[in-house]
């Protein structure tokens, strides 16, 4: 069943009391990935645990509905992430750990820097590897890499 958010405000007026307005602008707020992204992946943005708690931040611990009931923000944010993610809440880690990566999100760069790597950087580590300039993986090589770069600018400064 794909939920709207007012599917999700009337569930929560079943769940807690009063009617489904009093829940509305939470429901939106969790939501309002998809201007963005209309298709299910947009929950990555606020459907696990770091969204509820910012929900929380964003609203306040809890709200009064028109039945008079203080509600906690996280149990209805619970409830949305729930009704949405199978009946599970997943972690933040658990939306990122499933992003594809790319060469483009795996190093910046600065303009006019020529000790920046250009480029992808898997790439120029595949060659260090083949010309056995290199045994470490990959993270660890773009570690060192980094140290090494933070140093030379460090000795350049001192001298």
């Amino acid at each position: 069943m794909t939920w709207h958010t007012l599917h999700h405000a009337e569930s929560s007026a079943r769940k807690f009391g009063g009617v489904p307005n009093d829940y509305q602008h939470v429901h939106d707020w969790f939501d309002s990935s998809k201007e963005h992204l209309g298709l299910f992946v947009h929950r990555a943005q606020k459907h696990h645990t770091v969204g509820i708690y910012d929900a929380e931040r964003h609203f306040g611990r809890s709200l009064t509905n028109s039945a008079g009931r203080v509600v906690p923000i996280r149990w209805i944010g619970e409830q949305h992430v729930r009704e949405d993610c199978q009946g599970r809440i997943p972690s933040l880690a658990d939306w990122l750990g499933r992003i594809q990566p790319e060469p483009w999100m795996a190093n910046g760069r600065i303009d006019n820097d020529p000790t920046q790597i250009v480029g992808d950087p898997r790439a120029v580590w595949v060659a260090a590897v083949v010309n056995h300039q290199t045994i470490l993986g990959f993270e660890d090589w773009l570690l060192k890499v980094s140290v090494e770069h933070i140093q030379d600018r460090q000795n350049r400064a001192a001298a």
